[in-house]
């Protein structure tokens, strides 16, 4: 484990871990705002994307919270914003939720569902004085914002209350464009909190809503239909990530001054930034456009369609979120802190199998032309259950290309002239030479089998230091093998200073036709995750891996290559 590794995985202090837990049980104890109540949480997601690893850790906190003190967690879609929410996309959270193993039972919502009713909250507002329809464009709201040592400026700000009601009803009715009005909350256009500077909390936008169709031609902002949804909902807590820290004063207006029938209590907690990733859903919508990446489930996407189609499992993601903890500062997790917790899970509970990527023949010249015969290996040595397979083994055989070199470098323990090696679990041989091409290339390798050494056993006083993996030839699956890489050639490919569009790897994946699998993989169905001996974790493709035609995706390499 890297030290950098090893640093985020010790990094499980009780502050870090823990404040959440410890407001929501002040709140829980005796004459706390919560005393005889039911912990209540919720998680919002917005279906204009495929939830990424980002939303994974909020995801975990707030169903994680409900779970250790006994309580509830809803899931509700924030569908406030019509143009780029889509019911395919409602559809991908909920599976990768219940994926991951959590669920919602009953407890299944839409913000668009309490339109009708955050309409007559607005309207609350208005009647109270408290929100006015306005005329000025954004860009002259921009203008007239004010800077932290004046105050911002609106001339519709003391719109009589009846004038702004018929205004209001008619921005519904539709007889306005988009942009003509706003509604905003009436706060303070002097407060030093520019989100309380008489934010907007309706605007107009004729486009068709997923789910309510052209019913509705005004939505609310995020900021007024949030409060609105949780209160109505009667959650207790409302988790939220740092960058509402500064909302929450407009939070808590909200409720407190429309006939909201609970007051949540928001707490904010440091969002997940990780190294050599972009996590805006703007920025990730942009690489599937352009054809960088070839959709939300390209396995080098960090969303969890693409985690999963990689072969990560939900233990993994789970174990990753528990280890990072719960910040109250945001910091930046190593992307290879993830792959060790995939590496950590895997490694307990892959099946072991024998595959050959850069495939080049080995003759084992003193072995019966017509012979073949069977080894029974474990299929995961970390797992007394996991059972046994066979194997079968012949003249010819696929070895790794790397696997031999006819002039070895320095401590070279593989194959060349002279040496011996291990196949695994099969025999020792020694090198005897190879065969070239025209231009020189290796194309055959050979070799001397000794069968006093069945099982790969050496004889007794017998020092053999390499061990490598083959597939006999006889038996061979092909397959297509992905080899996938940092999406990023930097660690912040999201900083201002750089363009995250310069900064795509070249080599984030490299394919490799004609590859050479053991026999019993075969029958490997898409989702099934193995590992390659010595060459890492791989999963079949769920997307294009079929009988007959296999193609396996990297999870994950054995070992840490960033580590340094």
């Amino acid at each position: 484990m890297s030290e950098e590794i090893k640093a985020v995985a010790e990094n499980e202090s009780a502050e870090s871990n823990n404040f959440i837990k410890q407001f929501i049980t002040e709140d829980l104890a005796q004459g706390g705002r919560c005393e005889g109540m039911k912990v209540h949480t919720r998680f919002p997601p917005e279906p204009n994307g495929c939830l990424h690893i980002g939303h994974v850790k909020a995801l975990c906190i707030d169903f994680g919270m409900a779970e250790y003190f006994g309580g509830l967690c809803n899931l509700r879609m924030d569908d406030t914003n019509p143009t780029k929410e889509r019911e395919e996309f409602v559809e991908a959270i909920k599976d990768d939720i219940h994926w991951l193993g959590y669920d919602w039972g009953d407890r299944y919502h839409f913000a668009s569902a309490y339109f009708e009713q955050t309409y007559e909250y607005a309207v609350e507002l208005i009647k109270k004085g408290l929100a006015y329809v306005c005329e000025l464009t954004p860009e002259q709201m921009k203008e007239m914002r004010g800077t932290h040592d004046t105050p911002a400026t609106s001339p519709y700000r003391d719109r009589p209350i009846e004038e702004s009601l018929d205004l209001f009803e008619r921005m519904r009715a539709g007889e306005f464009e988009d942009g003509k009005y706003t509604l905003r909350a009436k706060i303070d256009l002097a407060s030093g909190n520019w989100n309380m500077r008489d934010p907007v909390i309706y605007r107009i936008k004729h486009a068709t809503h997923h789910r309510t169709g052209n019913e509705w031609c005004i939505y609310p902002m995020y900021d007024f239909a949030h409060p609105i949804g949780d209160a109505l909902e009667h959650i207790t807590h409302s988790l939220c990530s740092l960058e509402y820290e500064d909302h929450r004063p407009l939070y808590d207006w909200v409720v407190d001054n429309v006939s909201v029938p609970s007051k949540p209590r928001q707490i904010e907690f440091a969002r997940l930034n990780i190294d050599y990733t972009v996590l805006s859903k703007r920025k990730l919508r942009n690489m599937i456009e352009t054809g960088v990446v070839s959709g939300w489930d390209d396995p080098r996407m960090p969303t969890l369609l693409a985690l999963r189609r990689r072969g990560y499992t939900p233990a993994s993601i789970r174990n990753f979120c528990e280890k990072i903890g719960v910040a109250k500062n945001p910091s930046i997790v190593p992307w290879s802190f993830l792959e060790y917790c995939l590496r950590e899970d895997l490694n307990e509970h892959a099946t072991r199998a024998m595959a050959v990527i850069n495939p080049i023949k080995l003759v084992i010249t003193n072995y019966p032309e017509d012979q073949s015969e069977k080894f029974v290996i474990e299929n995961n040595p970390q797992d007394e259950n996991a059972g046994t397979r066979e194997i079968t083994f012949s003249r010819e055989l696929w070895i790794e290309e790397d696997d031999f070199m006819e002039v070895p470098a320095k401590k070279y323990q593989r194959l060349y002239p002279g040496n011996k090696v291990r196949l695994k679990s099969a025999y020792i041989v020694t090198c005897t030479g190879c065969k070239k091409d025209e231009d020189g290339n290796i194309v055959e390798v050979y070799a001397e089998y000794d069968p006093e050494t069945r099982g790969g056993n050496p004889r007794e006083g017998e020092k053999v230091r390499g061990t490598i993996h083959w597939v006999d030839s006889k038996t061979a699956v092909d397959a297509q093998v992905r080899l996938f890489d940092r999406l990023f050639t930097v660690p912040d490919p999201d900083s201002a200073s750089v363009d995250y569009m310069e900064c795509i790897n070249p080599n984030s994946l490299i394919v490799k036709d004609n590859c050479k699998l053991e026999a019993g993989l075969a029958d490997a169905k898409p989702g099934d995750g193995f590992q390659f001996l010595r060459l890492g974790y791989f999963c079949a493709d769920s997307k294009d891996s079929k009988p007959g035609a296999l193609v396996f995706n990297r999870s994950v390499e054995l070992k840490d290559s960033y580590s340094k």
